[in-house]
């Protein structure tokens, strides 16, 4: 039988609950701390993607480092109910240099 992956979004209380209705599971979080240990939690588990809102990212450099080459979870940055701070556009920019060499962007 084949593993069931879930998907999960964790940011501040108004940025994740929309995604909700969506049918993702949702974890509102105050910290970059609270969102470092649900991370590190939802990678134990069936996770396949983890949306992280960009103002939370730009304090957690540590933890994209360690989860950037790893298969699961994924995790993409969103952004949060401030608007983008271009920190996803970066990541997945440098994601494809590395994958085809080049800046195709």
């Amino acid at each position: 039988m084949a593993a069931t992956y879930s998907i999960a979004v964790i940011g501040d209380w108004e940025s994740v609950m929309g995604f909700r209705a969506l049918g993702l599971d949702t974890y509102p979080v105050t910290t970059p701390d609270e969102a470092r240990e649900e991370i590190k939690r939802l990678a134990k588990e069936d996770c396949a993607v983890i949306y992280l809102t960009e103002t939370l990212a730009k304090s957690m450099t540590d933890v994209l480092e360690r989860y950037k080459d790893e298969l699961r979870p994924a995790i993409i940055l969103i952004p949060g109910r401030e608007g983008s701070l271009g920190i996803g556009k970066e990541n997945i920019q440098r994601a494809i240099e590395r994958a085809v060499g080049a800046d195709i962007l």
